[in-house]
């Protein structure tokens, strides 16, 4: 077997055990950032309220150094910290503020199939990727600046 075709299989064995192999390859449609601003996607997959609050900071941190209009950032929540999103996160009103500034928030909707978590349990302002995962490889084989809080 071709070292390549190895590789891949496993890649794609791991990724169906954490709950996104059902992603096909038509579903992943990522973008570079748009022509002369920074990509930044911050990833949340912890269940501490500390880390979320940090994640938060963080983006608005990035938006007022590089200017809210030269930069697009997201929120991607997976696993465990996809309570971040929920509709009576202890932090709710900071998503609904952090939306409102012009970031993207996105939950995993693989994470919310495995816990059993319906869309009426989020925040109403949130949006959805099929993996969470998915989408943060992506934005960074894309050009975007990957940070974990």
């Amino acid at each position: 077997m071709e070292r390549r075709t190895l590789i891949r299989g496993i890649l794609f064995a791991a990724l169906a055990a954490f709950g996104v192999g059902s992603v096909a390859a038509a579903d992943i449609g990522a973008r570079a950032p748009a022509a002369g601003k920074q990509g930044v996607v911050i990833q949340v997959s912890d269940d501490n309220p500390k880390t979320w609050n940090q994640a938060l900071n963080v983006i608005r941190n990035v938006q007022n150094a590089y200017g809210k209009d030269k930069v697009e950032v997201e929120l991607v929540a997976f696993g465990h910290g996809i309570g971040i999103l929920k509709a009576d996160s202890v932090i709710a009103n900071r998503i609904d503020d952090t939306v409102a500034s012009g970031a993207h928030v996105y939950a995993c909707m693989n994470t919310m199939k495995g816990y059993k978590i319906s869309k009426d349990e989020m925040n109403p302002k949130i949006s959805y990727v099929p993996a969470g995962i998915i989408e943060i490889v992506e934005k960074q084989k894309s050009g975007w600046a990957v940070v974990r809080p």
